[in-house]
């Protein structure tokens, strides 16, 4: 995929860290702006309108969960936090909160590259489908075409990668879709034991589209194997 002018938001409070990721992204060819506060990262969010905002939790003014959780009142652009904080629970808080990949500092650019790489192929997956389905499941309606959910006829917010775990869900209705194959086709063959991600983005699914989360109906877990999508 041409990365020629994809917008980055790069927003890090670490000057030789920010220097680096645009040093970087700039000679692959991606537009970057970078900020070093939470308050000039939701201004330049919506100045710049970028197609994929670098992240980092550890910021002087306001924390990034907030700013991600801010940034996710009104945009689904993917999502790359980076953070010092390696912790399961802290990994899951910013996943829970719409983060789309969580990366560890220090981190490598070879390994970063490829993952914003792979962040930007979700965020633009929005080619059309040669007329795939509308599939009713009852509780919720999901147009595979015009990527769109819609619960009670209201539109659902999901992230670029919510989607593309639903999206894969629904196009093997009724099949077990292995964590591995999940895991393979929406974060990369390098992510193939995060199985963390999974559970987090599945709870997140069912919060958003089944009518009793603890007991879904329609996205099912295959204990220890992987999850089914079903009907109604």
């Amino acid at each position: 995929m041409s990365t020629h002018a994809v917008r980055v938001l790069v927003v890090d409070d670490e000057p030789q860290l920010l220097r680096a990721l645009r040093i970087n992204l700039n000679a692959r060819g991606f537009a970057v702006t970078t900020v070093s506060t939470g308050a000039d990262a939701l201004i330049a969010a919506a100045r710049v309108d970028p197609q994929v905002v670098v992240l980092d939790l550890g910021l002087p003014d306001i924390d990034g969960i907030t700013v991600l959780q801010g940034l996710r009142g009104w945009t689904t652009v993917p999502i790359i936090v980076l953070s010092a904080r390696g912790e399961s629970v802290d990994k899951v808080a910013a996943l829970d909160a719409g983060a789309d990949d969580y990366v560890t500092k220090p981190f490598g650019m070879e390994e970063f590259l490829a993952r914003l790489r792979a962040a930007v192929r979700r965020g633009a997956a929005t080619t059309a489908t040669g007329g795939a389905p509308v599939v009713d499941a009852g509780t919720f309606v999901v147009d595979l075409e015009a990527k769109q959910v819609l619960r009670q006829g209201v539109p659902v917010h999901l992230t670029p990668t919510e989607w593309a775990v639903l999206d894969l869900l629904v196009r093997n209705e009724g099949k077990l879709v292995t964590q591995r194959e999940i895991l393979g086709a929406v974060w990369g063959p390098t992510y193939l034991d995060q199985t963390n991600y999974l559970r987090v983005y599945l709870a997140g699914l069912r919060r958003k589209l089944e009518d009793d989360p603890g007991s879904p109906r329609h996205l099912l877990t295959e204990s220890g194997m992987g999850y089914r999508f079903v009907r109604d």
